[in-house]
């Protein structure tokens, strides 16, 4: 490292995958603490995974990774019993980041089969920040402050990006030491380092966000060449859309202060269009299909058209971290 001064099926007593493509079901004991009657369902992908921001369950359930419909989003909220600082799920897998259960103060990634089970733990250095995982669960990747706990204060943090083999629950590499180009030429600087990274269809395809010198880019990269290359200035947090033809990202808008903007860049003709949300919102955009985006703000998760046009509206209340699996 250079110096830098369908699931879901989550948790196997909670609910079981139905079939390779089809449902996910889930019954949960009612609690007398339960502010509602907790009910038993059937959810058909698409559906979406996020973490509880309320605890109306009863205590200790700030944080619980719990999936909705992704059609009529609140209606039914299941809960599984993990709690999680970020999640990420495909119908192949996900990654739960969570306090460790073996080290106080540490985290852990912890690698979940398609059945929701805990296959593999991987220790994490720093903060939790960001989380994904491929299509089709091949790969994993985390983001954690090392130093620092905000993208809004330049200079003043440190990230360190894992990409993981789900299947084998090992780190494959840190991405800075990945070689990445720009413009032809090698980019080889103390300050580098790298988040939010967004898979490929393919899998070995990703996107992640390189900062460096104070600018940040988007690099366009390969697992297994171990390379990378940036196709686009002042782009963070890279989200690619279903279909694999845009990206969703924040964009740094204004000099004074750290202020983002949404936007989409279509990859084959560049074309940049800003999203109707106007707050500087610090989340990794989810695509929720190919005309929506999902995002957290507030307490709430909201969604707002990938075109650009209409209004931003609420999608799910106390909710953070949303994954749709498909």
């Amino acid at each position: 490292m250079r110096s830098r001064g369908g699931v879901f099926a989550l948790l196997a007593t909670a609910c079981a995958l139905v079939a390779a493509g089809a449902v996910v079901s889930a019954v949960m004991a009612q609690r007398k603490t339960t502010a509602a009657p907790v009910r038993s369902a059937t959810l058909a992908r698409p559906y979406v995974v996020f973490r509880a921001l309320n605890e109306q369950a009863g205590p200790g359930h700030l944080g619980e990774l719990t999936s909705t419909s992704a059609a009529d989003p609140g209606q039914i909220r299941r809960g599984t019993g993990r709690l999680c600082e970020r999640v990420y799920a495909t119908v192949k897998g996900g990654i739960c980041i969570a306090r460790s259960r073996s080290l106080t103060g540490a985290y852990e990634a912890q690698l979940l089969g398609p059945d929701g089970r805990v296959r593999h733990t991987i220790g994490l250095s720093g903060v939790p920040s960001r989380t994904r995982v491929s299509e089709d669960g091949r790969y994993g990747a985390t983001t954690t402050f090392v130093t620092g706990h905000s993208y809004a204060q330049p200079g003043a943090f440190s990230t360190q990006t894992l990409l993981i083999d789900m299947r084998r629950g090992s780190t494959i590499a840190n991405l800075e030491t990945f070689t990445v180009s720009r413009a032809g030429r090698v980019v080889d600087a103390a300050d580098i380092q790298f988040w939010g990274v967004t898979f490929a269809r393919d899998s070995d395809t990703f996107y992640a966000t390189l900062a460096t010198g104070g600018k940040t880019y988007l690099v366009k990269g390969s697992v297994s060449g171990r390379t990378g290359r940036v196709i686009r200035d002042n782009v963070e947090c890279p989200s690619l859309s279903p279909d694999g033809t845009r990206i969703g990202y924040k964009r740094l808008v204004g000099t004074k202060a750290q202020t983002w903007r949404f936007h989409v860049l279509d990859l084959a003709s560049g074309a940049d269009v800003a999203m109707a949300e106007t707050r500087s919102v610090d989340d990794q955009l989810e695509w929720l299909d190919d005309r929506n985006l999902l995002y957290h703000a507030g307490d709430d998760i909201w969604s707002v058209p990938a075109d650009g046009s209409g209004t931003p509206r609420r999608y799910l209340a106390h909710a953070d971290s949303p994954a749709v699996v498909r």
